[in-house]
Parts: C-alpha cells; structure tokens; sequence
C-alpha cells in the first residue's frame, strides 16, 4: 500500500519541471494520490505544459492568492475534480526586486506588501479555499527556508518568510479542532527558478555542502520531496505547528 492511496492533494507552485513543487507532484502521484496543481496569471500556461510531464493526467485550476474571486472559484473547480480535499502543498513565493539584493532599505511598503501577501498570508489564503473541502480532516504543507538568522541578500523574502513561519503556527492552533495539521519544510537551498531570481545565491551552495553534517546537494530535490510527501500522509498524525528541517542538518551547525 503506497503511502498517499486514497489521498487527494492541490499542489501549488509548479512551473516547471525544476520546481519544487513538480517533484513533489511526481512522488505523490507514484506513491498513489491524485492530484490537481494550480496555476496564477501568465504562469498558469507554462504550469499546464509542466503537468503534461507528469505521469498521469493532470487537471490546472487557476488560482492567483491575490484575487480574492479565486478564493471561491478554485474552491469549486477543485470539488468538481477531487471532492474531498486531503491534504494542500503551499509553494508560492514572490518578492519583488527591491526587496531582494543588498540594499534592505531599498524596498517601499508595496514591495514589502506585495511579498508579504504572496509569500505569507497566502497560506491562510489557502486554508480559505481548501479547508471547506477537508470534510474528514487533512493537512497543510508549505515550503519554508529557516529565518532564525539574517541571510545575505534574502532581506525581505526572509522577513516573509519569518510571516510564514508565525502564520503556520497560528493556523495549526486554529484548525487543530477540525484534524487540519499545519507544518512547514525549512528546505536547504535547490536549484530551481525561484533560487535564480536571488543575489548571491551561490553563496548558499558554497556553505551548505561544507557546513551540513550529512552533506547538501543543490540539484537533488529528492529529500524534500519525500518529507513533503510524509507530510501529506498519515504517518505524522499527531505533529502541527512544526518547521521540519530537510537540510542536511546545516540548520544545527554553527559558523
């Protein structure tokens, strides 16, 4: 018996096939899910050839957290293809330029605003949508990089992700009563088309495959996935609020 058999999962965040979210997407299918991505404005074109690459048959539903009518609608396209909801994989992040780079004073409140609704408050935007359709419980996995520390160049990025990490905590107290778990992967940095859109993201992979006690490599996604991939099963039943760190153990390390 795989690990997802029954299991009905909305993935979010697949561009391409380097995304995160697509290896994810791939396991979860391999290990008996099924599943539907969603897809937000020009990207949601290139999310739907993505899906093609995948093993079976995949629909798209358009879903952009910063329109609210979508909320609603992916809602409804969602129960029309999968009716019951199990589990939501949040992979969705965007800061713009300002925000990133080595001037942290640079970015104005709307910059700020802008990563903060899309990288953060997002994950609630999701409980929104996908919490009705979580009639026997379920589980929410969002895609996180640990912010206990300051990062060069992630400036604002890190302080969304720091959002994220307290709006996890807050979503698992609120939804706990319904049997909805809330829990984050603080991933170690991956190659992928989101890293490339980071300064100085080199300097990520020169330190992690020196500093992690069991060692990093930057184009193997396939840990993350597979913790994804638990997540979104039974087999964590009494964890929520928790960062769950796929990183080699590099988090555990001093300098």
């Amino acid at each position: 018996m795989a690990i997802l058999d029954g299991k009905n999962i909305v993935i979010t965040g697949v561009l391409t096939d380097a995304s995160l979210a697509f290896g994810i997407a791939q396991l979860a299918q391999q290990e008996g899910a099924k599943i539907v991505l969603t897809g937000a404005g020009r990207g949601l074109s290139i999310t739907q050839r993505t899906a093609k690459k995948l093993s079976s048959p995949v629909e798209v539903v358009e879903f952009d957290v910063t329109v609210d009518e979508h909320t609603i609608s992916a809602r409804n396209e969602v129960q029309k293809i999968l009716g019951r909801v199990d589990g939501v994989l949040h992979s969705i992040g965007f800061a713009p330029a300002a925000c990133l780079g080595d001037d942290f004073m640079a970015a104005t409140w709307q910059d700020v605003s802008t990563a903060m609704q899309i990288s953060a408050y997002s994950l609630k935007t999701l409980a929104d949508a996908f919490v009705p359709l979580m009639s026997a419980g379920g589980t929410i996995v969002g895609l996180d990089f640990d912010n206990t520390v300051a990062w060069p160049a992630y400036n604002w990025m890190g302080v969304a992700k720091s959002a994220l990490e307290s709006t996890n905590r807050y979503l698992a107290k609120a939804l706990g009563p319904k049997n909805i778990r809330c829990n984050l992967i603080a991933a170690g940095p991956i190659r992928t088309m989101a890293a490339k859109s980071i300064p100085s993201f080199g300097a990520f992979e020169n330190i992690w495959s020196d500093r992690a006690p069991l060692g990093w490599d930057v184009n193997n996604s396939a840990p993350v996935a597979r913790s994804a991939v638990a997540l979104l099963g039974d087999w964590f039943p009494s964890t929520t609020g928790e960062i769950i760190h796929v990183d080699g153990g590099f988090h555990s390390t001093g300098a």
